[in-house]
């Protein structure tokens, strides 16, 4: 008996020690050659993606005189979630995503996510007119295109809810223009394939908002890195990935790179780092060793979409068509049948179909999870999976899904399909956000935040969905957040010149947004609806045509 219990003792003691050290190994920090700089940079950007891309970016117009360093560890920039096919490429404006405007108990219709959503995106509009204008993006149609946002639904209940949404949502200037409909003719008329060879007993009901867009974020991402390297004081270094983070006593940081092709490693001082590594960044936050980092955990989610490529079905859809998710279903289910425009040429997607992986990135490691559970995040990471089962439900079906499956899905939104017609294609990985509160406990988030230190000299950014679709007022706020001195010395007012609705808001002047809107459609070569100064108009009116649509059918097909 002795033995036995000396024995049980023995494992128990060996257990705890593994344990301790999986929980407490991945913050340790190993020795790092010294910084090869003496005076440090002004700003060190970790991953290729459109975050970092835009802040550098930003940077080039306000502090142009400013050092800046990007390392990246693949061999070219958006080549992860940027990339066009590793997301769905929609300008999130609020316009069909049902899961932005849910329903509250008394039946009303929550529409402020929506709303702010809408605000953001006009920044972004605003932003990418301004680097058409500078000759930092090339013609608009190489990166958004005018796609009608479209939801669709079926079933009295989501028809009653959709009803309500659009009465909600007209109301606001930023969604004046989207038309709703219950007859399967009219529906017809703007998404064919999505009504041919429906049962005509269904019942149906659709939104129709003809401002939506497709957007390319990885040709953003490309064509604007090559704008910052005609600037002297931007550096772009790929195949260098970053594997230490650590800061001196007089608040720089010693950022530690490894040059994969070389297989040598050096350290580089920096006044300011910039996580922007997509789903790589929490794991860099955590390295840092910051006290904010200990407030956050990941869960990573892959996505796989079916892909059509032939012309005589892409021809034919040009909308992006959203659904509602299913009971039970977590946000990040909401189907879609999006017209896109990748490489050149019409492609539809849809999806999304959830992938099982413990990848943060999709061409990471799969020790990626592991590695960023720690003593910090460990309980709350158990707590946020007993909270949340019908995700973890909805994960394994997914798993569990054959082609035959994925088909009978999509006929569900595309009566017609044939199998032949579409391959499965894997998308990129997202990182939904384990957040620690002192009062909440630990919660899992759908969507981005920024984390930075007290000093403001490092900031990271996690999360996904909107995610690159508002990365200029994203990175609005972390200007705000982390540069306070050179906003108030005179950065305001250069944003100006670069956002000119900066420090307003759109959807509380009619006005405003015709002035801005009338603006970027010009600028981007987007079609135009003048907003009333009485709006709520459940009729949308005739579309206006821009100057610089005349002439150019592409610019129509949101007509």
């Amino acid at each position: 008996m002795k033995k036995l219990i000396k024995t049980l003792l023995a494992i128990s003691v060996s257990l705890a020690v593994i344990l301790a050290l999986f929980l407490y190994w991945p913050l340790y920090q190993r020795a790092a050659p010294p910084a090869e700089n003496e005076e440090p940079v002004d700003v060190v950007l970790i991953g290729g993606g459109i975050m970092s891309v835009t802040l550098a970016t930003y940077l080039q117009e306000l502090a142009p005189d400013w050092n800046v360093h990007l390392f990246e560890r693949m061999d070219a920039v958006a080549l992860e979630s940027s990339n066009g096919w590793n997301n769905a490429g929609t300008g999130h404006a609020g316009f069909a995503e049902l899961n932005y405007t849910p329903e509250r108990e008394d039946g009303s219709i929550e529409t402020s996510r929506a709303v702010n959503t809408a605000e953001q995106f006009e920044i972004s509009r605003q932003f990418w007119a301004h680097q058409v204008e500078q000759g930092r993006l090339s013609t608009p149609s190489d990166f958004i295109n005018p796609t009608p946002h479209m939801s669709f639904v079926w079933g009295d209940d989501n028809i009653e809810f959709l009803r309500k949404r659009h009465a909600a949502m007209i109301k606001n200037p930023l969604f004046y223009g989207m038309e709703y409909s219950e007859d399967p003719e009219q529906i017809s008329q703007w998404a064919p394939l999505v009504m041919e060879g429906r049962d005509p007993a269904q019942k149906v009901a659709a939104t129709y908002m003809p401002l939506g867009t497709d957007v390319n974020f990885g040709v953003i991402t490309s064509q604007l890195t090559e704008s910052l390297q005609r600037n002297p004081n931007f550096q772009l270094e790929l195949n260098h990935e970053v594997r230490g983070l650590d800061q001196n006593d007089d608040k720089t940081w010693n950022v530690t790179v490894h040059d994969l092709k070389a297989d040598t490693e050096r350290t580089i001082k920096s006044r300011f780092v910039f996580i922007g590594a997509g789903g790589a960044a929490l794991k860099l936050l955590q390295l840092s060793g910051i006290p904010e980092s200990r407030n956050y955990g990941g869960f990573p989610v892959g996505g796989q979409f079916l892909a059509f490529e032939s012309p005589e079905i892409t021809a034919r859809h040009e909308v992006k068509a959203y659904g509602k998710a299913e009971a039970g279903s977590p946000p990040m289910s909401v189907p879609h049948l999006d017209a896109r425009k990748l490489d050149g040429k019409p492609v539809m997607l849809f999806g999304p179909f959830a992938l099982q992986s413990t990848k943060f990135l999709k061409d990471g490691s799969w020790f990626d999870l592991f590695s960023s559970v720690n003593h910090n995040n460990f309980a709350g990471m158990l707590s946020v999976g007993r909270q949340n089962l019908d995700l973890v439900k909805y994960l394994v079906q997914q798993a569990s899904l054959s082609d035959a499956d994925r088909h009978a899905e999509l006929l569900k939104y595309f009566p017609e399909a044939n199998p032949e017609d579409w391959k499965l294609v894997t998308a990129g990985q997202r990182v939904q956000i384990i957040k620690l509160d002192s009062q909440k406990g630990a919660t899992l988030q759908f969507g981005t935040e920024v984390v930075s230190d007290a000093d403001g000299t490092i900031a990271a950014l996690l999360g996904a969905s909107p995610g690159a679709s508002t990365s200029p007022p994203i990175i609005l706020n972390v200007l705000a957040k982390v540069f306070p001195e050179q906003m108030a010395a005179g950065w305001k007012d250069r944003l100006n010149a670069i956002i000119p609705s900066y420090g307003r808001t759109l959807n509380d002047s009619p006005a405003l947004t015709n002035e801005i809107r009338r603006h970027t459609s010009q600028a981007l070569q987007l079609p135009h609806v003048d907003v009333p100064e009485q709006s709520g108009n459940v009729q949308a009116p005739p579309m206006e045509t821009t100057a610089a649509e005349e002439g150019d059918n592409r610019e129509f097909q949101a007509l």
